[in-house]
């Protein structure tokens, strides 16, 4: 019924940027909450921004004050902009959504900061 698809992933110099897209397709009516989800080798799956459907956001410590979670409710998307990264964000990025009482998990996208 739903899909999620990311992408802006790709490999960047410390301290620059990148912004992370997530589309969703299919049948979606209320949208409980989205975000994103990271996971690096050798470390646990970490949520690291959260939008609920108040408008309200979160985000982990790790990343606070240098990612922004937004959406663009005409496109069904949501975003995740990544400043002044560090190569320990480099990770798998997963976009989710809970949507009709069930989670949906997009395929990931690789974000990749060199030092």
């Amino acid at each position: 019924q739903v899909r999620l698809v990311e992408s802006g992933g790709g490999l960047v110099q410390a301290g620059g940027s990148l912004r992370l897209s997530c589309a969703a397709s299919g049948i979606i009516f209320s949208i409980d909450w989205m975000g994103w989800h990271r996971q690096a080798p050798g470390k646990q799956r970490e949520l690291v921004a959260i939008l609920t459907s108040s408008g309200s956001t979160n985000y982990a410590d790790s990343v606070k004050g240098r990612y922004t979670i937004s959406r663009d409710n005409a496109k069904n998307t949501v975003h995740l902009q990544m400043n002044s990264l560090k190569p320990e964000d480099t990770a798998v990025y997963h976009c989710y959504i809970n949507t009709g009482g069930r989670g949906y998990w997009g395929q990931g996208t690789q974000a990749t900061v060199s030092s």
